[in-house]
């Protein structure tokens, strides 16, 4: 099976001097611009005066750019992960973090001297949701701890920091699917909450197997979850068994940098060509990525790019199923269901595992 490394060769400088000019977030952790008059180095979405041709040189990673004497700019900072050179995002993240049962509103945020309408842009940008959605889908991780653990739906609804049981109720549903009286009942498959660096996921699993794996914030986590409802008859509740245990086990081992592969046994859920594709995906290691075509040439259908491409974006087992790793064949990220700004980040993590 032929793989690339994690950066592909660059295209040509016109290429890249075309993306800068339009600050195309398809090459966002792809490449990287230096300017010769003023010795700093950007991302290519960075909103800086934009340099002439003749002044750039460009590089594949931040390290190289720093290595050639360039300083990172102080914008953009092309150093570290997009969200994380956003002093408001970082800013509230460390809220979220520090509080994450804390009920934020408009007014909460204008007293911190921030623009609402300035906040909600820039969280929709790296995140695909505004700050306020985030911050109430982490108050459901709440609710969903003590309905696992047995506490009344009051309770639950009190602990995600909810006044109305119908708003508890409903929010729950369009995070999972289903209400969660529903999650309480018997069931042959159980969901439970795994916390990640980049955002908590949802686990299902029975004894045997691991069935799904989402991050929270993917808006077709409601749709997956509904067809896997399907596929076993609605047998689905809350709770977590030894696979749980230890896909959060392997997750927490892969993030610190020790674990550049998932051993834990998957439940493919999907046509004959589907789970080809993502049992392919499965074979790319941590590090290195691939293209549309070329994984459609490793399964034997090199005229099929179109529908490995649709396949992966079925994917419903995230990171154990590596779909991450599939990039544009020039290079650019392309498109991620669980964010761009997560794609570039697992990269940038497997980067190491590469070295």
């Amino acid at each position: 099976m032929r793989k690339e490394t994690a950066m592909l060769d660059l295209p040509e400088p016109e290429t890249l001097y075309a993306a800068l000019l339009a600050r195309d977030p398809a090459y966002e952790g792809r490449a990287y611009v230096a300017v010769t008059t003023t010795g700093i180095f950007c991302r290519l979405t960075c909103p800086a005066r934009k340099p002439r041709p003749e002044n750039c040189r460009w590089f594949t990673h931040p390290a190289e750019a720093e290595a050639a004497g360039f300083r990172p700019c102080r914008r953009c900072f092309p150093g570290g992960p997009t969200a994380d050179g956003d002093r408001i995002v970082s800013r509230l993240m460390a809220e979220l973090k520090a509080d994450p049962a804390r009920r934020w509103s408009e007014g909460d945020l204008t007293e911190m001297g921030l623009d609402p309408s300035t906040v909600r842009r820039a969280f929709r940008r790296h995140f695909g949701q505004s700050f306020l959605q985030m911050a109430r889908e982490l108050r459901l991780r709440g609710g969903m701890k003590a309905l696992t653990e047995g506490s009344a739906m009051i309770d639950a609804q009190l602990d995600a920091g909810f006044d109305s049981a119908s708003g508890f109720r409903n929010a729950f549903a369009r995070l999972f699917g289903h209400k969660p009286h529903v999650l309480r009942g018997p069931a042959d498959l159980r969901a439970d909450w795994i916390d990640t660096p980049l955002g908590g996921m949802i686990a299902i699993a029975d004894d045997e197997a691991l069935h799904l794996l989402e991050f929270i914030d993917r808006k077709a986590l409601p749709e997956g979850l509904r067809k896997l409802s399907g596929f076993v008859g609605g047998r689905i509740g809350l709770g977590r068994s030894a696979v749980t245990d230890r896909v959060e086990a392997e997750l927490n081992a892969y993030f610190e940098g020790n674990n550049p592969s998932f051993s834990v046994p998957v439940q493919l859920h999907g046509t004959d060509f589907q789970r080809r594709v993502w049992q392919q995906l499965r074979r790319i290691p941590a590090g290195e990525t691939c293209s549309y075509a070329q994984l459609a040439a490793d399964i034997g259908q090199p005229t099929a790019t179109r529908a490995v491409a649709r396949a992966n974006a079925t994917n419903r087992i995230a990171l154990v199923v590596p779909c991450h790793r599939v990039i544009g064949a020039d290079g650019t990220l392309t498109g991620y269901a669980g964010g761009l700004w997560r794609k570039e980040k697992l990269i940038e993590t497997e980067r190491a595992y590469a070295a």
